[in-house]
């Protein structure tokens, strides 16, 4: 049974062991793409610790009467199947796997309990056609084998919050079909961070890369706590086209003194300051054409460039999704018998042609 497994070592053929996010990482290591080094807790650890704990069957017994229109319904079936995966002795194997694991990470990473980021990664999140987005935790920061083992069997009790019942029953994914892997990978230590979409997502132009980054980790920009420095880029080209630098008030932070993450001020000189540089967005730009030409799609990628490192090595991609919105307007595949690169630079030509 595979309890775990080496980022370096999956792809998008082992979706239904590591789950999207996962897959995708995995995916993105292979074609060059620098992301944060670590490794899976497969859905086999999953389903054994459901199985050999004996709470399986009593979570689809609870799932089976929930009702989605009746909010007390959905909140009384989480609670109680979150309390259960939580209240379980996690089974020996898997727990020695996990550490083992985050030994041998902290040291190739050239120290001792390296923070980690601990993800969840289920194997219904990522798809073109729904998104999974935020449904399941994710801890940040996290150190320590033990801290690390109790963080992993949050993400799986994370599978049960009413929002995540509820989608996959409107959605019509079967509880048990759904199930969840970890990812556990080095923490960026981030300077600024952010997100970034392979067309722009106002009127869905395909030439162009969209760039929202702020200050600290990416966590702010993502759940929308701050208005994040804008940029648009002509995707062949690089010209940056559109560049709006808004006041960045908050960034996440490590907080030392209480072991985690905290929202802290901005210091007034650095709040309207630009969060990338020129040749950083041209890097992010550069990285958001492979891994699109790589999948075929457009991306909704998150990114991170660490402050202890120097560029280009500091440029980290942490997750790569298919965008859902325009996706789903398309009546023609992005990718046909030419790349999408080939595409956009042959009509790159043609206005060029035109304006000769």
């Amino acid at each position: 049974m595979s309890y775990i497994l080496n980022l370096e070592d999956v792809d998008k053929s082992l979706v239904s062991l590591v789950g999207g996010k996962n897959a995708s990482l995995g995916e993105m290591i292979k074609v060059g793409i620098r992301v944060p080094p670590g490794w899976s807790v497969t859905t086999e650890s999953y389903l054994a610790f459901i199985t050999q704990t004996g709470i399986k069957e009593e979570i689809f017994g609870i799932l089976s009467f929930v009702d989605t229109e009746d909010m007390k319904s959905l909140d009384s079936a989480g609670q109680r199947i979150q309390s259960l995966v939580n209240g379980e002795s996690m089974p020996v194997g898997i727990e020695e796997a996990i550490r083992e694991s985050y030994v041998r990470l902290s040291e190739t990473s050239g120290g001792e309990n390296v923070p980690v980021a601990v993800r969840s990664s289920a194997t219904a999140e990522d798809l073109p056609t729904a998104s999974f987005a935020g449904q399941q935790d994710t801890f940040l920061w996290v150190t320590g084998t033990d801290e690390v083992v109790k963080s992993v069997q949050k993400c799986w009790a994370s599978l049960f919050t009413p929002r995540a019942i509820s989608y996959r029953i409107k959605n019509r994914f079967p509880h048990e079909k759904v199930l969840i892997s970890v990812g556990i990978q080095k923490m960026v230590d981030s300077r600024t961070a952010g997100v970034m979409f392979t067309l722009n997502p106002t009127d869905g132009d395909p030439s162009k890369v969209l760039i929202e980054g702020s200050w600290g980790l990416g966590e702010t920009v993502v759940s929308g706590s701050v208005n994040p420095d804008r940029f648009v880029v002509d995707k062949i080209v690089m010209e940056i086209n559109e560049r709006v630098i808004s006041t960045k008030h908050i960034e996440c932070t490590h907080d030392r003194a209480k072991g985690g993450v905290v929202n802290v001020d901005v210091e007034p000189d650095m709040q309207c300051k630009c969060c990338l540089d020129d040749e950083e967005i041209r890097e992010l730009v550069r990285i958001a054409r492979i891994i699109e030409e790589h999948y075929g799609c457009h991306q909704d990628i998150e990114w991170a460039i660490d402050k202890d490192i120097s560029f280009p090595e500091s440029v980290f991609i942490v997750q790569s999704r298919p965008e859902t919105v325009w996706s789903q307007r398309q009546t023609a595949p992005v990718i046909g018998k030419k790349s999408g690169y080939q595409l956009l630079m042959e009509r790159a030509m043609k206005r060029i042609k035109i304006q000769e």
